[in-house]
Parts: C-alpha cells; sequence; structure tokens
C-alpha cells in the first residue's frame, strides 16, 4: 500500500501541496477561536464592555470566514487529488492488463480483474481523499490543540492522558478485527462478479434448462456471504462511534466538574474555562477525524494490495527490447519443434510441432477435442509464447519480432469470434481503422455477409450489442471473417471459424476465399473434413503431436487417425 501511494501521490505533488497549504492555514484558524471567545468572555462578556465584543466578534467572523475559504479549498484540492490517483491507477492497471497474455488473463480472471480496476481503486482513492482532506488538519489540531490547552491550564490537561490512550485502544482493537473482514470481503465481491457474469453471458444457457431458480439460488449464497461479511464490518463501527463519543462527552463532562472547582478557587476563569474546552473537544474530534481515516485504511489497504499484484505480474509475453527491423512481408509461417505447456502441468498442450505454411498454400489443421489445435493457432500471434522451440514468420522468430509488426501480418478469426458494441462498421475497421465502404462490402461478400448486412435497418452503420448478441452465431462468424479480411494480411488463421455455418454457406465462403486470399498464407482449424479436404497440407494432432501431414488422399493411406476422423464424418463414396 505504502508503495503504491508513494508512487502516486508523486504524480500529483503540486496539487498535494495545495492541500497542505489550506489545510494547514484552516488548522490555523480553527485553533485561535477558542482562543478568541475566551478573550471575548473575559474582556467583554464579563467586564460589561460592548466595544470589546463588537471587536473580538468582528475577528472571530473574519477567522471564520477564512477557516471556511481554507477548508473550500482544501476539499476543493484534495478531490482533484484523489480524482486524479484514481485516473491514473485506472490507466495504468488497464495498460497493464491489456498487455497480458492469455495465460496471466486466466490466472486472474476476468471477474477480478474487472474488480481491481473499478472497486478497488474506488477504495484507495476514497481513501486518499479522506486523508487529504484530514491528514493534515487531525495531526495539527491535535498537536497544537493539545499544546493550547496546556497553556491554559496545565492540570486540567490530564484529563488528555486518560482520555486519548481509551480512544487510542478502542480504535486500534476495532481496527484490527476488521482488517481481515475486508479482506474477505473483496475477495466476496470478485465472487459475486464472477457469478453475475456468468449469469448473465449464459442467460440463454439458464433459460434452456430451465436453471433460473438454481441460478438465483447461486447468486442468493453469493450476495448473502458478501452481505452477511459487510454487516459485521458494520457491527463493528457501530460500536467504534458510541465508544468514541462516550470517551468524548465523558472528558467533558470531567472538565466542567474539575475546572468549576477552579474558577470557584480563582486559580481560572470562566473564558480561559471555555477555551480549555474547546482546545479539548479539538483534541478529541481529531483522534475522531483519525479514526475516520482508520475506518477506510484497512480496506484501502486490502484493495491496494490487489491493485499492487495486477501492477506487479509480468506478462509471459514480453515485447523484444531491440526488435528486429526490414522483416519481409512474405507471409511464410513455419513452426519448428514447437511445444507449449502451462506451468505445473504434467505434460505439454503442445508437444514437438513441426510443419510450414506457405503463400499461396492452405494448411489445415484438425484432431480431436482437446488436442490442442487452438493453442497451436495462439502461438503465432503470441496469445502464448511457445515454452521450447519457435515460432518463426517471414524468417525470424516471432519473440525477436515488434509485436505490432507481428500482428499487422495476421488476420486472425477467434474461435468464439467477439464483436464490440458499436455499428457493423466500427468492427469491420478494428481489422482496418482507414477501411472505405467499397473494401468492408468486399470483405462482408467474401464472407457471405452482405446479405444480412444489406437487410439491417442502416446497412453498416447499424448497431451491434457487445458481444455481437443481437446477431445469431453464424453471423457473429461471418463478420469476425469479413473483419480479418479487411485487413488483407500476408497470414490468416482461421480456428474454427465455418463451425456455425451451414454446410451450403461454408462451401461458397470457401470458394470466395481462393482468390481473395491466393497471394497469403491461409491456415485453417477445422472439425468438419469438408471444410479441408481441398486443403494442400492437412496437419493431424493426437494429444499435442502431429501424427499425420499431407494432403487427404495421403493421409487416407497413411494416418490411421486422420481415417477414423474422415470415417465418422463421411461416407464412404465421400472418402474415396
Amino acid at each position: 500500500m505504502l508503495r503504491l501511494l508513494r508512487t502516486y501521490l508523486a504524480r500529483v505533488r503540486p496539487l498535494l501541496l495545495g492541500v497542505l497549504a489550506f489545510q494547514s492555514a484552516q488548522a490555523v484558524f480553527t485553533l485561535l477561536l477558542p482562543r478568541i471567545t475566551a478573550e471575548l468572555i473575559d474582556r467583554g462578556v464579563i467586564a460589561g464592555d460592548r466595544s470589546e465584543i463588537w471587536s473580538m466578534g468582528a475577528l472571530m467572523l473574519g477567522i471564520t470566514l477564512g477557516q471556511v475559504g481554507c477548508m473550500v479549498a482544501g476539499v476543493h484540492f484534495a478531490a482533484r487529488s484523489s480524482m486524479r490517483v484514481g485516473r491514473e491507477m485506472r490507466t495504468d492497471l488497464f495498460h497493464q492488463v491489456t498487455g497480458f497474455s492469455a495465460r496471466e488473463v486466466g490466472h486472474f480472471g476476468a471477474p477480478t480483474l474487472i474488480t481491481r480496476i473499478t472497486n478497488d481503486v474506488q477504495q484507495v482513492q476514497t481513501m486518499v481523499q479522506m486523508a487529504c482532506t484530514m491528514a493534515v488538519v487531525a495531526p495539527l489540531t491535535g498537536v497544537f490543540g493539545t499544546i493550547m490547552a496546556v497553556r491554559e491550564d496545565a492540570q486540567l490537561s490530564l484529563v488528555l492522558l486518560v482520555a486519548i490512550p481509551i480512544l487510542v485502544v478502542i480504535v486500534g482493537g476495532i481496527m484490527a478485527k476488521v482488517h481481515p473482514i475486508f479482506t474477505a470481503m473483496q475477495d466476496l465481491l470478485d465472487d459475486v462478479n464472477t457469478v453475475l457474469r456468468e449469469q448473465i453471458t449464459g442467460i440463454r444457457v439458464v433459460r434452456a434448462f430451465v436453471r433460473e431458480p438454481a441460478e438465483r439460488e447461486r447468486f442468493g449464497r453469493a450476495n448473502d456471504a458478501l452481505t452477511g461479511t459487510g454487516l459485521r464490518s458494520g457491527h463493528m463501527f457501530a460500536v467504534l462511534f458510541p465508544l468514541v463519543m462516550l470517551v468524548q462527552n465523558g472528558a467533558s463532562v470531567a472538565i466542567v466538574w474539575f475546572g468549576a472547582a477552579r474558577i470557584d478557587s480563582g486559580e481560572m476563569t470562566v473564558g480561559s474555562l471555555v477555551a480549555f474546552l474547546g482546545y479539548i473537544v479539538l483534541v478529541l474530534m481529531s483522534v475522531m477525524m483519525a479514526s475516520f481515516m482508520f475506518i477506510m485504511l484497512p480496506r484501502a489497504a486490502v484493495s491496494g494490495g490487489r491493485i499492487m499484484e495486477a501492477l506487479d505480474a509480468e506478462s509471459s509475453v514480453v515485447a523484444p527490447t531491440h526488435p528486429v527491423t526490414d522483416v519481409p512481408r512474405l507471409g511464410t509461417l513455419e513452426l519448428r519443434d514447437v511445444s507449449f505447456g502451462y506451468p505445473g502441468a504434467e505434460e505439454p498442450v503442445v508437444d514437438r510441432v513441426s510443419f510450414t505454411a506457405r503463400p499461396g498454400q492452405t494448411t489445415a489443421i484438425i484432431g480431436s477435442t482437446g488436442s490442442g489445435k487452438t493453442t497451436l493457432l495462439g502461438l503465432v500471434p503470441r496469445l502464448f509464447d511457445v515454452t521450447a522451440g519457435a515460432v518463426v514468420v517471414d524468417g525470424f522468430d516471432v519473440r525477436e519480432m515488434a509485436l505490432d509488426d507481428l500482428w499487422s501480418r495476421i488476420g486472425f478469426v477467434p474461435q468464439k469470434p467477439f464483436l464490440f458494441s458499436g455499428t457493423v462498421a466500427d468492427n469491420l475497421r478494428y481489422g482496418k481503422a482507414d477501411a472505405t465502404e467499397d473494401e468492408m462490402w468486399e470483405a462482408l461478400t467474401v464472407a457471405q455477409g452482405a446479405d444480412f448486412v444489406r437487410a439491417m435497418p442502416d446497412g453498416l452503420d447499424s448497431a451491434i450489442a457487445q458481444g455481437g448478441t443481437n446477431v445469431s452465431g453464424g453471423q457473429r462468424q461471418r463478420l469476425a471473417i469479413a473483419r480479418a479480411l479487411v485487413r488483407k494480411p500476408e497470414i490468416f488463421l482461421f480456428d474454427d471459424s465455418f463451425s456455425a455455418l451451414d454446410l451450403a454457406t461454408d462451401a461458397r465462403l470457401r470458394a470466395a476465399l481462393v482468390p481473395h486470399t491466393a497471394g497469403a498464407t491461409f491456415v485453417i482449424v477445422a472439425q468438419r473434413v469438408s471444410t479441408i479436404i481441398d486443403a494442400d497440407q492437412i496437419v493431424v494432432l493426437e494429444a499435442g503431436r502431429v501424427v499425420g501431414l499431407g494432403t487427404h488422399s495421403e493421409l487416407l493411406d497413411t494416418c490411421a487417425t486422420y481415417v477414423e476422423i474422415v470415417e465418422s464424418q463421411l461416407s464412404a463414396e465421400e472418402v474415396q
């Protein structure tokens, strides 16, 4: 937490200087008021001097206006400081998270990353604002208020030796108990976000299997756990404030009790007692303000730790310090004994895979579920980095190339096509920011999506919901394919991108792709043999290993695994 604050408070140093100046001035004005009140009572009210009352009253009014002005300015600078700290943290977290590889995203999980960028930052931001508002006033008021009280009457100041330790014990004890509760609260908030995200994303599945009651119960359990934990912390603070007020009011009663005796003996004036009582209230209020800060501190400390955990996480995919330049844009892709395994896994997902995909050729990858097809394709754009071997594009290891240069050569269509909220044109221009309408319609025509886009109310300007939930699965796939085609890259990577298409649309799309991608390297992962039967080479994977490499007819003679796949999908006549 301290490291986090040092990092981000340094970025708002000019604003913090404003906070320090105005809050210090406010504290000075606040400390002057009890002394002036004493003078007004002793020299004005008791002496019956109206001119003194008016002059002291005018002075008090001026000091009060100065106090209010400094308070407003101090809160203004404090608010701007905290808002800017929050903005900087969110920006850094966003850039850090978007730089994660799929491995880090899977390690943290999307719900907790969202919570860290939003709720955790909000907790730290709120704590910074409270600290800027009170961190200067509370210490100054507490220290100098005690000095001023001792100057008024040293004997009565002994009350503070009893009241302050009691307050410190009360506040410290409760803070020690609520810290683990706040830690649990942030984890439980992650759980609620996880359940809610799954239910919203999978609402169709929930309804299809009539699982609404079970999902309501599941969300209820997560929600009740968070609510119960929040109530436990609330109960702690419900006890804190009455105890603090009890100590404060008890100290005030003791001061009035003993102070009255000292006034009666002539050792103290009425004005001094009022001033002393004012200083004691200010000192105890400073302890109260500190307790407010301590209320936020445990939860903010937990949130700060979670933020730093994300900021300190290193991506397994790192851009090279000195990337190669002048790489020819040929489109050649070569995998040399490529292996990939997750940390701690007993077996690699991909094991010693080698093949070469050349421009103008179609390379197909097929295999049973879990054979490593999607993982293998993800190694090319460095969604993961190989744990052994090398992925080579145009003669250079992809780990030596600048990431932007590498990605500019690839048109990638993932297994689960994702569309962003916006319009059809917005989504297509993710592939090429300056794409013209003619280029977009050309890509849509090849992807067999032009007809349904023209049928939309606004054509290219028709709205697309987040994730593309307002279009069908087949339409999402075709729009994702069009997005890759608009880019016109040297290498196309299609990860089972025809799975939601009917056979007729699949055939038309493949036929249209041939002239459009004639000079490019085309790598496709597929489940259907009919999709890849005409590929120039087919890579057959089983348990992450290559068990067959060749054309369709060659594999029928040499690869038993491929024969099993073919026979499970095609009739005897089609196999021949």
